[in-house]
């Protein structure tokens, strides 16, 4: 398992515990950092299984790629920003690409 997702449930569980605590004592910017914290634990979470569903994909690669392939992976975990900032240039670059003019 992935530390993002183990990281990912416990700002979950926080941001919903500060959501609660902030609904209970009338404090709306408790509330919100809260909720924040929440969606950023779910965020995690998701990547989390998502480098654990392309772990599963190396083993099955060719076994000439999985070498690559795990150094790729070990990046994404290690640089989770990062590599969502390449993964979402690289979709902005194929969208353009891809427009008819």
């Amino acid at each position: 398992m992935a530390n993002q997702r183990i990281e990912g449930a416990i700002e979950e569980f926080e941001g919903k515990a500060q959501r609660g605590v902030g609904r209970m004592v009338g404090d709306s910017k408790l509330q919100v950092d809260g909720a924040i914290k929440e969606v950023s634990g779910r965020a995690k979470n998701a990547y989390g299984r998502v480098i654990d569903g392309l772990d599963g994909m190396v083993d099955k690669a060719p076994a000439d790629l999985r070498d690559p392939a795990r150094k790729g992976l070990d990046f994404a975990r290690r640089k989770p920003l990062l590599t969502t900032g390449i993964i979402a240039g690289a979709a902005v670059l194929l969208g353009a690409l891809g427009r008819k003019r």
